[in-house]
């Protein structure tokens, strides 16, 4: 009774009306509540009104109701709680047996040991009890089992119709995938060819859980694998960074001693020329103090010969002084060639900065697993013909435009293709079969989204051009909002560049803008920057294998390869035959093959990694009309957006 309780308490409990569960319903995020509880709380979020999906009121995270068109009371009748909520429901919530005493003698207030269990009363039964209840007419033919130490009691838990509130579900109908009871059957289900008992069925379903418990088990083992050689490799990616610092360190130490260098010169010079230059004023002094004694010593002649009073005396001085011997007495300045006149330190200030720009001390070096970051990474076999394998209507019930789309990703989420799609109903939709039957997921938006790019195997980055923002979506295969982040522009197209940069393209200015998860610009590649006037209406970007940015551009009608510094690698403008006229998506494959599609011409061209041409791949008499967005997944897949759909081509020799 003591773990009955904790488990109750912990465990069973409600944390929004802190009761035991009332029909508990597990949402994506695991947390689970009472089915009415959540929708309560959903009914007071109008963001999760609008999203059409439930609210944890935990996490936020939100969870997609398979029927949004019926009432919101409805929306978490169709989540089902953990089987491990379940099965400690069953074992230990409210209306679980007791199978150690006699449930009609506790009736009576009387403590009796069971020994037998009906399975069709749901009771447990003492020795006196068994034989009264095999002599009632309506229970002598029960299933009744011995409760002995190895026998385990079979508690059949009754689920009741939704429709017909006091029946079983007992059937299931295989036409329709629908657990029902016999009033369903007869009213609803009666034209339906394969309405058999849910218990014919066990064996085969239990075959398939089985199956499903082989391959979790391959998958757990699997990822133990993966989740130990990650181990393995944090260990040694924890040393290499010291080992790049010591590195960095060592390089500044070089330009620092390279520096020091050509200061020790400069000092050098400024010493050398600075006892020059004192040397030659020490000199002019020392000449100067000679001449002041020349002179002082003439002044006394001339005295001399003033006081005298011999007139030959005062005659000889006159004519000394006439004839300029006493000045020639005194020292004769010397105009030395090269003599400095002052010693001053000129700074070009321009020429250092440059030189500070251009110092490289090298560069980190980052080699990316790149099936984690772009939807252009996959084999295709570009010599063969494409054949046109599926073609998706874009637009769904409640659509009030034609769904035209205008950028497709595709996503594996869970062993599921997920084809992902921004469209001009102001809203982001997916696209995907599970259990051999289609589905889809809306996510309605403030504004019309344009480009779309993956960041994560179940993340998505959309751009809102009108609204200035790019939201982050999360995939699992339906759509769930997970952030916004404001821009200072209108973006446009989109490009996952590694797991923390993107890079995003506008047209007012028109440029190619390195941005952070936070929205900053930390580069702007504008037109005229280094390659001239390369940028007017930069519509559609995706990423080359080598980490350089593809730029689809309507206003040059040119594909621009632009490296995340701004260099230009190639302008692919062509004229006559091979020329582009209206070019829209880009994309491009593992080996490097770059697609792009022109949507004045309707067909997608085939170009070389370096920007030659090599194809046209599609043309209007493949059913190309109109062709926007494009990308290529798994299994050597070409996803094309067109008029209302998103067609699907495979190669085939």
């Amino acid at each position: 009774m003591a773990t009955s309780q904790k488990l109750t308490e912990h465990f069973l409990t409600c944390t929004i009306c802190t009761e035991v569960f009332d029909k508990p319903c597990t949402l994506v995020c695991n947390h689970t509540f009472c089915r009415k509880c959540v929708v309560n709380y959903t009914k007071t979020r109008p963001e999760a009104i609008s999203a059409k999906s439930l609210l944890c009121p935990f996490c936020r995270k939100m969870t997609k109701v398979f029927d949004p068109e019926r009432p919101v009371e409805e929306w978490a009748d169709d989540v089902k709680p953990s089987f491990v909520i379940q099965g400690l429901l069953d074992s230990f919530g409210p209306g679980s047996k007791d199978t150690t005493n006699c449930s009609y003698c506790k009736e009576e207030g009387e403590t009796t040991p069971a020994t037998s269990w009906c399975s069709v009363c749901d009771d447990a039964l003492c020795e006196r009890c068994t034989r009264m209840h095999q002599r009632i007419p309506s229970s002598r033919h029960h299933d009744v089992v011995d409760l002995s130490v190895e026998a385990k009691v079979k508690v059949n838990r009754k689920v009741m119709c939704k429709v017909h509130k006091d029946e079983n579900i007992k059937y299931l109908c295989k036409d329709c995938k629908t657990a029902v009871c016999q009033t369903c059957c007869t009213i609803h289900h009666r034209k339906c060819d394969m309405v058999v008992e849910i218990e014919s069925e066990i064996t085969a379903m239990k075959t398939e859980l089985k199956r499903n418990k082989e391959n979790l088990l391959k998958k757990h083992d699997e990822m133990k694998t993966y989740v130990g050689k990650q181990n393995s490799r944090v260990k040694e990616e924890l040393a290499l960074p010291l080992k790049i610092e010591s590195n960095i360190k060592s390089a500044s130490l070089t330009v620092i001693e390279v520096i020091k260098v050509k200061e020790r010169k400069l000092l050098s010079e400024l010493k050398e020329m600075s006892d020059r230059h004192i040397g030659q004023l020490k000199a002019d002094i020392k000449s100067g103090e000679m001449s002041v004694q020349m002179y002082q010593q003439q002044t006394e002649l001339i005295d001399q010969a003033l006081q005298s009073e011999c007139d030959m005396d005062v005659y000889e001085m006159y004519q000394g002084c006439k004839a300029g011997d006493v000045e020639a007495v005194g020292v004769v300045e010397v105009k030395e060639k090269g003599r400095i006149d002052r010693i001053t330190f000129r700074q070009d200030t321009d020429k250092l900065s440059r030189a500070l720009e251009d110092l490289h001390l090298g560069e980190i070096h980052v080699q990316y697993d790149r099936t984690m970051l772009q939807d252009t990474i996959t084999v295709l076999d570009l010599k063969a013909t494409p054949v046109l394998q599926d073609t998706i209507a874009v637009r769904v019930a409640g659509d009030a435009g034609g769904g035209n789309p205008i950028d497709v990703t595709m996503l594996e989420v869970n062993g599921i293709d997920t084809v992902v799609v921004t469209e001009n109903n102001k809203s982001v939709k997916s696209f995907y079969t599970s259990n051999s039957q289609p589905g889809h997921s809306k996510l309605s938006l403030r504004g019309r989204p344009w480009g779309i790019t993956r960041l994560k195997h179940n993340q998505v980055a959309v751009t809102l051009p009108k609204t200035k923002q790019i939201v982050i979506v999360e995939v699992n295969p339906d759509l769930v909002l997970l952030s916004t982040i404001k821009t200072s522009k209108q973006y446009l197209g989109i490009t996952s560049l590694t797991p923390s940069t993107i890079a995003a393209s506008s047209e007012s200015p028109p440029c190619v803008d390195i941005l952070d998860m936070s929205g900053h610009v930390l580069k702007s590649v504008c037109s005229g920057h280094r390659g001239g006037d390369i940028l007017k209406y930069p519509y559609f970007l995706c990423t080359t294998r080598t980490g350089n940015i593809l730029v689809s551009d309507g206003g040059t009608k040119c594909v621009v390869c632009l490296t995340p510094e701004g260099d230009v690698v190639f302008n692919y403008g062509p004229t006559v035959y091979t020329a582009l006229k209206y070019p829209r998506g880009i994309t491009c494959t593992n080996t490097g093959e770059i697609l792009v599609a022109d949507n004045s011409l309707h067909r997608v061209i085939h170009l070389t990694e370096s920007g030659q041409f090599v194809r046209n791949i599609l043309i209007s008499q493949d059913g190309v009309h109109l062709p926007w967005g494009l990308c290529v997944g798994g299994r050597g897949r070409m996803y094309l957006c067109t008029l209302n759909a998103v067609k699907v081509f495979t190669f085939c020799n």
